[in-house]
């Protein structure tokens, strides 16, 4: 079983675009390949919109444990006030406790301190993972309630999840959308890949957190590819990629023009590559994905 992340340092890139792309061509080449899709991008999942989905299983996602007060047995001490190192525990002006779940961190502090035992912790539902069926194979994607943390946590139920179902289906290939940065879902995502592809522009903004990126995903050891969207806005930026990348023998594994097929896709809900199989930026995606094909092709399983 081969696994192919797809990674951006930053968002915006068209990451997703190319995954769904990725998807359509598995599925209606000269040899279709069955594929798994991931959608790691918990914070603001949105491979699904792009997909012709149904969910057909959802569970709620515990990211940890919050106090919770009960009120008949508070005497309104306040030692769990000064004991809360994260300011999580307020009183009112009659004395009562309140208890902000989004500053508590779970420590347990208050519990163990609490003279008359009415702190305990409860478990905080923070998202919903879901398994569902689309056009182009199985999905398992998640949503994290806003404001909410442990997406890292999050990216690796789902991913498991989608391992079990691919050995247990006869899947030979998980497609990863991964979210953009370099935090905990990043590493999550890209945990137990084969290989990375790395989205990246020619700007600034996206140079930067392309190096980022790179150099978290070469501390885990996992092959790091490139492909470069919207590369004729700015030359001078492409220039500066393709010195990087040299540097760091990163290959770069093609160039996509900008075009606004990619926008129009996305308005109606299908991958470019589907919408419009003749654009300039599907030819250009047809291409990386048959590089990328090649080159996974030739890695062994481990």
């Amino acid at each position: 079983m081969k696994q192919l992340v797809i990674l951006s340092g930053k968002g915006g890139t068209g990451k997703t675009s190319i995954c769904a792309a990725f998807a359509h061509l598995a599925l209606v080449g000269r040899k279709p390949l069955k594929i798994v899709l991931v959608d790691a991008d918990v914070d603001a999942a949105n491979l699904e919109l792009v997909l012709e989905i149904e969910k057909q299983e959802s569970e709620k996602f515990a990211g940890g444990a919050v106090a919770q007060c009960n009120d008949d047995l508070c005497t309104r001490c306040g030692t769990c006030v000064l004991v809360c190192r994260y300011e999580a525990i307020l009183t009112t002006d009659d004395g009562q406790i309140t208890i902000n779940p989004f500053a508590c961190e779970g420590c347990a502090a208050c519990v163990y301190q609490c003279p008359t035992s009415a702190l305990s912790m409860h478990q905080d539902i923070v998202g919903t993972s879901f398994f569902s069926t689309s056009n182009l194979g199985p999905l398992f994607h998640a949503e994290l309630r806003p404001g909410q943390e442990n997406s890292g946590k999050l990216v690796t139920l789902i991913k498991q999840k989608a391992r079990l179902y691919a050995m247990d289906h006869d899947y030979s290939f998980i497609l990863v959308d991964g979210p953009p940065g370099i935090g905990c879902p990043v590493i999550s995502a890209a945990a137990l890949s084969d290989l990375a592809l790395v989205v990246t522009e020619p700007t600034m903004a996206g140079i930067h957190d392309f190096q980022r990126v790179v150099k978290t995903i070469t501390h885990f050891h996992i092959p790091i590819i490139a492909v470069i969207n919207k590369f004729d806005l700015f030359p001078q930026g492409v220039g500066k990629i393709l010195k990087l990348c040299q540097e760091l023998s990163i290959k770069v594994v093609g160039k996509i023009p900008f075009d606004s097929t990619i926008t129009e896709a996305m308005r109606v809900g299908k991958p470019v590559t589907s919408y419009q199989p003749t654009s300039p930026s599907s030819s250009a995606i047809k291409e990386v994905w048959q590089k990328i094909m090649k080159q996974i092709g030739a890695i062994e399983d481990g």
